[in-house]
């Protein structure tokens, strides 16, 4: 396949195809063989006889709970449907990378360099919302210290708008401190 009749994937399908999973953002490997336009076992034959290139950082396979929590969103199919018989492989960007020592056709590079962009933005994305929270929680900071001392100064214009308390009246004439 001449780089000319690669196939140019959209950084959008790329990202919102990454997942979280234990804590990690991941591609299923149904959507990565999609991606770079080979069967899912063929991705997966790959992958196994190049094992010692994707320790459980880089890729792991999914457990029983996973899986049905991604078929209850409709994300992989059903077993008893014709879908898949094992439970699918997810691969962190780590893992993608690698896959790119492991399928080097054309299609897989450009693929590969596309993934790479999508979690780089998405890394990006995810730090500039950490950097706008952090923003708004000192602005709610500051805002609580004003709310206390507005408060303060209606405490004290409430206090000036209060009518003085009537003075004591002294009782007229003499009084003895003796009884």
């Amino acid at each position: 396949m001449s780089p000319a009749q690669v196939t140019l994937v959209s950084a959008e399908r790329i990202t919102h195809s990454i997942l979280l999973l234990r804590g990690q953002r991941v591609l299923l490997d149904a959507d990565l063989a999609k991606l770079y336009e080979v069967e899912t076992r063929v991705l997966v034959q790959a992958v196994k006889r190049n094992l010692g290139r994707f320790p459980e950082d880089f890729m792991f396979q999914l457990n029983a709970e996973e899986v049905a929590a991604l078929r209850s969103q409709s994300v992989i199919s059903n077993a008893g449907r014709g879908g898949r018989r094992y439970a699918p492989y997810a691969f962190t960007e780590q893992g993608v990378a690698m896959l790119s020592s492991v399928l080097s056709s054309p299609q897989a590079i450009s693929v590969n360099i596309e993934v790479m962009r999508a979690f780089v933005r998405l890394r990006g994305m995810l730090a500039s919302n950490k950097d706008l929270a952090a923003k708004l929680a000192e602005l709610e900071r500051k805002l609580k210290t004003h709310d206390q001392a507005i408060a303060g100064i209606f405490d004290a214009i409430r206090q000036l708008m209060a009518p003085p308390p009537a003075p004591q009246k002294q009782p007229i004439g003499f009084v003895s401190d003796k009884k």
